[in-house]
């Protein structure tokens, strides 16, 4: 069995105002730098290669916890929230009303217009899973929140409609093993940093 390791970004300013990231490439705020700053990574993950999402917030994140370059994937980017990118959850709620309630019901299969679904998430791991699996390389991946619930919801085949079984907290690893195949399983979640 491979061992896969997710933690998401420290916090970037569009975090701490609510509102979607998606795609955008927004970097670490002064306060999200400050608090990864003080993240310990535990020591039984010494000797993992390190990789990270493209984006900014993940990249940053991912240096200032290893020190190194590290490899990124794009297959670890944040799901795209298309034209909802930049507008908090809140302000769609209100003004969608019963269509924002019918959109986030559909679970794997919910998507903001131009953007992706939680399953098209999993759909572009699954390659990724297999070659970690295939080579046996232990791995510590620094990514984002829409694809650590995608990857939990692969593990535990949750469909996502309603509220996960277990609350995958920030500031923490969240460890997953990968069979030969690639399939991910849990083995231990908010593991704090």
């Amino acid at each position: 069995m491979t061992a896969l390791a997710v933690l998401r970004h420290g916090p970037t300013e569009w975090n701490e105002k609510g509102l979607v990231q998606g795609r955008s490439d927004v970097p670490l705020s002064a306060a999200g730098r400050s608090i990864v700053t003080t993240w310990r990574v535990p020591s039984r993950f010494d000797g993992f290669v390190w990789m990270s999402s493209p984006l900014a917030r993940s990249r940053e994140t991912a240096h200032l916890l290893c020190g190194d370059t590290v490899v990124t994937d794009g297959r670890l980017a944040e799901m795209s929230w298309g034209e909802w990118e930049g507008r908090t959850l809140t302000d769609l709620r209100t003004e969608l009303g019963d269509l924002m309630i019918a959109w986030e019901a559909r679970g794997l299969d919910f998507r903001a217009p131009d953007g992706e679904s939680p399953r098209d998430v999993q759909e572009r791991l699954r390659p990724l899973l297999a070659e970690r699996a295939m080579d046996g390389t232990d791995t510590v991946a620094v990514c984002h929140k829409g694809v650590i619930r995608a990857l939990y919801a692969l593990a535990i085949g949750w469909d996502m409609t309603d509220k996960p079984p277990d609350k995958m907290q920030d500031n923490c690893m969240h460890l997953f093993r990968l069979d030969q195949a690639g399939r991910p399983a849990v083995t231990e979640l908010n593991i704090r940093l």
